[in-house]
Protein backbone atom coordinates (compact mmCIF):
# COMPACT_ATOMS: atom_id res chain seq x y z
CA UNK A 1 0.00 0.00 0.00
CA UNK A 2 1.41 3.44 -1.00
CA UNK A 3 2.04 6.11 2.37
CA UNK A 4 -0.59 8.56 1.82
CA UNK A 5 0.27 11.62 3.23
CA UNK A 6 -1.17 14.96 3.87
CA UNK A 7 1.12 17.84 3.47
CA UNK A 8 4.21 16.40 5.97
CA UNK A 9 2.44 14.12 8.24
CA UNK A 10 1.26 11.27 7.13
CA UNK A 11 -2.48 10.56 7.61
CA UNK A 12 -1.72 7.35 10.18
CA UNK A 13 -6.02 6.74 10.32
CA UNK A 14 -7.42 10.16 10.71
CA UNK A 15 -8.74 12.29 7.50
CA UNK A 16 -8.06 15.52 7.07
CA UNK A 17 -9.38 17.52 4.33
CA UNK A 18 -9.48 21.33 3.09
CA UNK A 19 -11.47 23.32 0.74
CA UNK A 20 -10.93 26.53 -0.74
CA UNK A 21 -13.29 27.10 -2.31
CA UNK A 22 -16.57 26.14 -0.43
CA UNK A 23 -18.73 28.57 1.57
CA UNK A 24 -21.88 28.00 4.01
CA UNK A 25 -24.30 30.26 2.65
CA UNK A 26 -26.91 29.86 5.08
CA UNK A 27 -28.14 27.25 7.91
CA UNK A 28 -31.75 27.18 9.38
CA UNK A 29 -34.06 25.44 11.48
CA UNK A 30 -37.46 24.62 12.40
CA UNK A 31 -38.48 23.50 15.82
CA UNK A 32 -41.71 22.13 16.90
CA UNK A 33 -44.63 23.41 18.24
CA UNK A 34 -44.96 20.93 21.26
CA UNK A 35 -42.78 20.95 24.40
CA UNK A 36 -42.47 18.05 26.58
CA UNK A 37 -40.71 18.99 29.88
CA UNK A 38 -38.53 16.10 31.81
CA UNK A 39 -40.85 16.49 34.31
CA UNK A 40 -43.89 15.34 32.21
CA UNK A 41 -41.72 11.83 31.06
CA UNK A 42 -41.01 11.51 34.66
CA UNK A 43 -44.98 11.55 35.71
CA UNK A 44 -45.52 8.87 32.91
CA UNK A 45 -42.32 6.85 34.32
CA UNK A 46 -44.44 7.08 38.06
CA UNK A 47 -44.49 3.68 38.79
CA UNK A 48 -41.63 2.61 37.48
CA UNK A 49 -39.20 5.04 39.11
CA UNK A 50 -40.58 3.87 42.37
CA UNK A 51 -40.74 -0.17 41.61
CA UNK A 52 -37.32 0.65 41.31
CA UNK A 53 -36.49 2.73 43.86
CA UNK A 54 -35.18 5.39 41.53
CA UNK A 55 -35.46 9.38 42.61
CA UNK A 56 -37.36 12.00 40.79
CA UNK A 57 -35.30 14.30 38.35
CA UNK A 58 -32.92 12.63 36.93
CA UNK A 59 -33.13 13.39 33.56
CA UNK A 60 -32.36 17.22 34.44
CA UNK A 61 -29.92 16.14 37.43
CA UNK A 62 -27.82 13.64 35.34
CA UNK A 63 -28.61 15.15 31.86
CA UNK A 64 -29.18 18.48 31.78
CA UNK A 65 -31.69 18.59 29.91
CA UNK A 66 -35.33 20.17 31.11
CA UNK A 67 -37.28 19.92 28.04
CA UNK A 68 -37.13 18.88 24.59
CA UNK A 69 -39.66 19.59 21.61
CA UNK A 70 -41.96 17.01 19.74
CA UNK A 71 -43.87 18.18 17.00
CA UNK A 72 -47.33 18.51 17.27
CA UNK A 73 -50.48 16.94 15.63
CA UNK A 74 -50.50 18.93 12.75
CA UNK A 75 -47.05 19.00 12.19
CA UNK A 76 -45.13 16.34 10.49
CA UNK A 77 -40.95 15.91 10.21
CA UNK A 78 -41.22 16.19 6.31
CA UNK A 79 -42.97 19.72 6.26
CA UNK A 80 -40.78 20.79 8.72
CA UNK A 81 -37.68 19.64 7.11
CA UNK A 82 -38.93 21.12 3.80
CA UNK A 83 -39.98 24.69 5.16
CA UNK A 84 -36.24 25.37 6.41
CA UNK A 85 -35.11 24.42 3.47
CA UNK A 86 -37.36 26.30 2.18
CA UNK A 87 -36.17 29.23 4.20
CA UNK A 88 -32.56 28.32 3.88
CA UNK A 89 -32.31 28.87 -0.03
CA UNK A 90 -34.07 31.95 0.21
CA UNK A 91 -31.83 33.54 3.00
CA UNK A 92 -28.89 32.03 0.33
CA UNK A 93 -29.80 33.81 -2.61
CA UNK A 94 -30.28 30.24 -4.40
CA UNK A 95 -33.15 29.31 -6.55
CA UNK A 96 -34.37 25.88 -6.23
CA UNK A 97 -33.95 25.32 -10.20
CA UNK A 98 -29.82 26.02 -9.66
CA UNK A 99 -29.44 23.37 -6.79
CA UNK A 100 -27.17 20.02 -7.88
CA UNK A 101 -27.52 18.31 -4.95
CA UNK A 102 -29.70 17.17 -2.13
CA UNK A 103 -28.45 14.96 1.18
CA UNK A 104 -30.45 14.23 3.51
CA UNK A 105 -28.69 12.84 6.73
CA UNK A 106 -31.46 12.16 9.08
CA UNK A 107 -31.83 9.11 11.10
CA UNK A 108 -35.63 9.25 10.94
CA UNK A 109 -37.34 8.02 8.32
CA UNK A 110 -40.47 6.51 8.26
CA UNK A 111 -39.29 3.46 5.88
CA UNK A 112 -36.73 1.87 4.09
CA UNK A 113 -37.05 2.68 0.63
CA UNK A 114 -37.33 4.95 -1.29
CA UNK A 115 -34.63 7.54 0.78
CA UNK A 116 -36.49 10.08 2.57
CA UNK A 117 -34.26 12.18 0.27
CA UNK A 118 -36.71 11.65 -2.83
CA UNK A 119 -39.69 13.01 -0.87
CA UNK A 120 -37.86 16.37 0.04
CA UNK A 121 -36.03 16.31 -3.64
CA UNK A 122 -39.99 16.62 -4.76
CA UNK A 123 -41.46 19.08 -1.98
CA UNK A 124 -38.28 21.31 -2.17
CA UNK A 125 -39.40 22.08 -5.80
CA UNK A 126 -35.69 20.88 -7.27
CA UNK A 127 -35.32 19.95 -11.07
CA UNK A 128 -34.76 16.79 -12.36
CA UNK A 129 -30.72 17.41 -12.85
CA UNK A 130 -30.44 17.56 -8.94
CA UNK A 131 -28.81 14.35 -7.48
CA UNK A 132 -30.64 13.29 -4.48
CA UNK A 133 -29.61 10.79 -1.74
CA UNK A 134 -29.35 9.80 2.36
CA UNK A 135 -26.79 10.19 4.25
CA UNK A 136 -26.75 7.70 7.51
CA UNK A 137 -23.86 8.27 10.46
CA UNK A 138 -25.53 8.97 13.48
CA UNK A 139 -25.76 11.83 15.19
CA UNK A 140 -22.55 12.41 12.73
CA UNK A 141 -24.53 13.16 9.47
CA UNK A 142 -25.56 16.41 9.08
CA UNK A 143 -21.38 16.96 8.80
CA UNK A 144 -20.41 14.02 6.52
CA UNK A 145 -23.08 15.75 4.32
CA UNK A 146 -21.66 19.05 4.49
CA UNK A 147 -18.33 17.41 4.02
CA UNK A 148 -19.79 15.76 1.02
CA UNK A 149 -21.47 18.29 -0.67
CA UNK A 150 -18.13 20.72 -0.37
CA UNK A 151 -16.15 17.88 -1.83
CA UNK A 152 -18.68 17.98 -4.59
CA UNK A 153 -18.47 21.68 -4.86
CA UNK A 154 -14.88 21.64 -4.74
CA UNK A 155 -14.57 19.36 -8.04
CA UNK A 156 -16.95 21.48 -10.18
CA UNK A 157 -19.59 19.09 -10.13
CA UNK A 158 -21.79 21.18 -9.01
CA UNK A 159 -22.79 24.55 -7.98
CA UNK A 160 -24.74 24.61 -5.12
CA UNK A 161 -25.93 22.06 -2.50
CA UNK A 162 -28.51 21.71 0.16
CA UNK A 163 -27.87 19.57 3.24
CA UNK A 164 -31.16 18.52 5.18
CA UNK A 165 -32.15 16.88 8.19
CA UNK A 166 -35.15 16.20 9.84
CA UNK A 167 -35.44 14.00 13.20
CA UNK A 168 -38.61 12.49 15.08
CA UNK A 169 -38.41 11.56 18.62
CA UNK A 170 -41.57 10.53 19.30
CA UNK A 171 -42.22 6.64 18.43
CA UNK A 172 -38.89 5.76 20.34
CA UNK A 173 -40.08 7.78 23.48
CA UNK A 174 -43.56 5.76 23.42
CA UNK A 175 -41.75 2.61 23.21
CA UNK A 176 -39.53 3.61 25.24
CA UNK A 177 -41.46 4.40 28.13
CA UNK A 178 -44.25 1.26 27.88
CA UNK A 179 -41.17 -0.99 27.76
CA UNK A 180 -39.85 0.70 30.93
CA UNK A 181 -43.28 0.17 32.80
CA UNK A 182 -43.31 -3.51 32.41
CA UNK A 183 -43.04 -5.24 35.66
CA UNK A 184 -40.02 -7.06 34.01
CA UNK A 185 -37.83 -3.95 33.30
CA UNK A 186 -34.78 -3.85 36.01
CA UNK A 187 -32.70 -0.94 36.92
CA UNK A 188 -29.86 -2.02 34.20
CA UNK A 189 -32.56 -2.17 31.89
CA UNK A 190 -33.72 1.55 32.39
CA UNK A 191 -30.36 2.90 33.06
CA UNK A 192 -29.73 1.25 29.37
CA UNK A 193 -32.57 3.16 27.95
CA UNK A 194 -32.29 6.65 29.62
CA UNK A 195 -30.55 8.53 26.58
CA UNK A 196 -34.04 7.47 24.79
CA UNK A 197 -35.88 9.82 27.38
CA UNK A 198 -33.60 12.62 26.22
CA UNK A 199 -34.10 13.01 22.75
CA UNK A 200 -35.77 15.96 20.77
CA UNK A 201 -37.18 16.34 17.67
CA UNK A 202 -36.36 19.31 14.58
CA UNK A 203 -35.44 19.96 11.51
CA UNK A 204 -32.44 22.04 9.74
CA UNK A 205 -31.33 23.00 6.55
CA UNK A 206 -27.59 24.36 5.00
CA UNK A 207 -26.90 25.78 1.30
CA UNK A 208 -23.48 25.19 0.29
CA UNK A 209 -22.31 27.02 -2.33
CA UNK A 210 -18.64 28.75 -4.62
CA UNK A 211 -16.26 31.48 -2.36
CA UNK A 212 -15.82 33.26 -5.37
CA UNK A 213 -19.20 33.50 -6.29
CA UNK A 214 -20.55 34.28 -2.39
CA UNK A 215 -17.47 35.99 -1.19
CA UNK A 216 -19.84 37.21 1.87
CA UNK A 217 -20.11 33.35 2.62
CA UNK A 218 -18.96 31.49 5.54
CA UNK A 219 -16.29 29.85 4.33
CA UNK A 220 -15.76 26.02 4.78
CA UNK A 221 -12.15 25.33 5.66
CA UNK A 222 -12.05 21.70 5.91
CA UNK A 223 -11.49 19.13 9.38
CA UNK A 224 -10.53 15.79 10.41
CA UNK A 225 -12.48 12.45 10.94
CA UNK A 226 -11.48 9.49 12.86
CA UNK A 227 -13.35 5.92 13.41
CA UNK A 228 -13.42 3.60 16.06
CA UNK A 229 -15.40 1.38 15.37
CA UNK A 230 -14.60 -1.55 17.78
CA UNK A 231 -17.20 0.28 19.75
CA UNK A 232 -19.92 -0.23 17.36
CA UNK A 233 -21.99 -2.19 20.02
CA UNK A 234 -22.18 0.49 22.44
CA UNK A 235 -24.84 2.18 21.50
CA UNK A 236 -27.77 0.74 19.29
CA UNK A 237 -31.44 2.09 17.92
CA UNK A 238 -34.24 1.92 15.97
CA UNK A 239 -37.63 3.00 16.36
CA UNK A 240 -38.00 0.51 19.16
CA UNK A 241 -35.31 2.07 21.07
CA UNK A 242 -32.02 2.86 21.79
CA UNK A 243 -30.06 0.70 23.95
CA UNK A 244 -26.53 1.75 25.49
CA UNK A 245 -24.06 1.31 27.62
CA UNK A 246 -23.53 4.97 28.63
CA UNK A 247 -20.44 4.78 30.77
CA UNK A 248 -18.04 2.66 27.79
CA UNK A 249 -19.72 5.02 25.16
CA UNK A 250 -18.25 8.37 27.26
CA UNK A 251 -15.19 6.52 27.20
CA UNK A 252 -14.44 5.28 24.17
CA UNK A 253 -15.78 8.75 23.10
CA UNK A 254 -13.67 10.98 24.45
CA UNK A 255 -10.49 9.08 23.37
CA UNK A 256 -11.62 9.34 19.86
CA UNK A 257 -12.10 12.62 20.52
CA UNK A 258 -8.79 13.34 22.53
CA UNK A 259 -6.77 11.16 19.64
CA UNK A 260 -8.58 12.85 16.83
CA UNK A 261 -7.30 16.41 18.57
CA UNK A 262 -3.64 15.64 19.22
CA UNK A 263 -3.21 14.24 16.02
CA UNK A 264 -4.48 17.22 13.95
CA UNK A 265 -3.07 19.56 15.81
CA UNK A 266 0.26 18.88 13.55
CA UNK A 267 -2.34 21.27 11.01
CA UNK A 268 -5.05 22.77 12.42
CA UNK A 269 -5.04 25.40 15.30
CA UNK A 270 -8.18 24.75 16.91
CA UNK A 271 -7.33 25.91 20.76
CA UNK A 272 -8.55 29.52 20.10
CA UNK A 273 -11.72 28.86 18.61
CA UNK A 274 -14.22 31.85 18.96
CA UNK A 275 -17.14 29.10 19.06
CA UNK A 276 -16.87 24.99 19.74
CA UNK A 277 -20.46 23.89 18.29
CA UNK A 278 -20.83 20.60 19.75
CA UNK A 279 -23.49 18.01 19.21
CA UNK A 280 -25.68 18.37 21.92
CA UNK A 281 -25.86 15.03 24.38
CA UNK A 282 -26.37 15.86 27.77
CA UNK A 283 -24.35 18.13 30.17
CA UNK A 284 -21.89 15.29 31.44
CA UNK A 285 -20.81 14.47 27.56
CA UNK A 286 -20.58 18.41 27.18
CA UNK A 287 -18.79 18.89 30.28
CA UNK A 288 -16.06 16.11 29.73
CA UNK A 289 -15.43 17.21 25.98
CA UNK A 290 -14.35 20.69 27.72
CA UNK A 291 -12.58 19.42 30.15
CA UNK A 292 -10.76 16.85 27.87
CA UNK A 293 -9.87 19.05 24.76
CA UNK A 294 -9.43 22.15 26.95
CA UNK A 295 -11.73 24.10 25.54
CA UNK A 296 -13.10 27.94 26.96
CA UNK A 297 -16.96 26.90 27.87
CA UNK A 298 -17.95 30.24 27.50
CA UNK A 299 -17.31 29.70 23.80
CA UNK A 300 -19.41 26.12 23.96
CA UNK A 301 -22.52 27.16 23.42
CA UNK A 302 -26.07 24.14 24.63
CA UNK A 303 -29.07 24.05 23.39
CA UNK A 304 -29.79 20.49 24.96
CA UNK A 305 -31.07 21.61 28.34
CA UNK A 306 -34.17 23.18 25.83
CA UNK A 307 -34.08 20.94 22.83
CA UNK A 308 -32.52 17.87 24.13
CA UNK A 309 -30.78 15.06 22.03
CA UNK A 310 -31.95 16.32 18.04
CA UNK A 311 -29.28 13.71 17.01
CA UNK A 312 -27.40 14.70 13.35
CA UNK A 313 -29.58 18.35 13.81
CA UNK A 314 -28.63 19.36 16.82
CA UNK A 315 -25.36 20.94 15.51
CA UNK A 316 -27.18 23.18 12.65
CA UNK A 317 -29.63 24.14 15.38
CA UNK A 318 -26.97 25.48 17.51
CA UNK A 319 -25.01 26.87 15.44
CA UNK A 320 -28.80 28.95 14.47
CA UNK A 321 -29.19 29.69 17.60
CA UNK A 322 -25.76 31.01 17.87
CA UNK A 323 -25.93 33.04 14.53
CA UNK A 324 -26.99 36.42 15.94
CA UNK A 325 -24.10 36.67 18.25
CA UNK A 326 -21.25 35.72 14.97
CA UNK A 327 -19.64 38.30 13.89
CA UNK A 328 -17.62 38.27 10.49
CA UNK A 329 -14.18 36.49 10.75
CA UNK A 330 -15.17 34.69 13.76
CA UNK A 331 -13.80 30.95 13.80
CA UNK A 332 -16.21 28.29 14.34
CA UNK A 333 -15.44 24.57 15.23
CA UNK A 334 -18.09 21.94 14.33
CA UNK A 335 -17.85 18.76 16.62
CA UNK A 336 -19.19 15.85 17.06
CA UNK A 337 -19.10 11.54 17.94
CA UNK A 338 -21.89 9.43 16.80
CA UNK A 339 -22.23 5.90 17.87
CA UNK A 340 -20.56 3.08 15.71
CA UNK A 341 -17.82 5.46 17.09
CA UNK A 342 -17.06 8.15 14.18
CA UNK A 343 -15.85 11.85 15.68
CA UNK A 344 -15.70 14.79 12.90
CA UNK A 345 -14.32 18.07 13.14
CA UNK A 346 -15.31 20.93 10.97
CA UNK A 347 -13.98 24.41 10.63
CA UNK A 348 -16.32 27.27 9.59
CA UNK A 349 -14.64 30.96 8.73
CA UNK A 350 -17.83 32.81 9.54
Amino acid sequence: MPDRTIGRRPAAGNATTRFDNVSLLSVASTLPSRVTTSGEIEARLAAALTRLKLPGGLLQRVAGVRERRNWGSDETTDDATEAAGTRALAEAGVDPSEVGLLINTSVSRKHLEPSVAVRLHHGLGLPSSAINFDVANACLGFVSGMSLAASMIESGQIRYAIVVDGEDADEIQVNTIDRLLRTDADRDGFMSEFASLTLGSGSAAAVLGRTDEHPAGHRIIGGVTRAATQFHELCVGSVDGMFTDAKALLKGGLDLVVSAWKEASGDWNWSSMDRYITHQVSSVHTNAIIKAAKLDRSRVPVTFPRFGNVGPASIPITLVEEQPTLGRGDRILLMGVGSGLNTAMMELAW
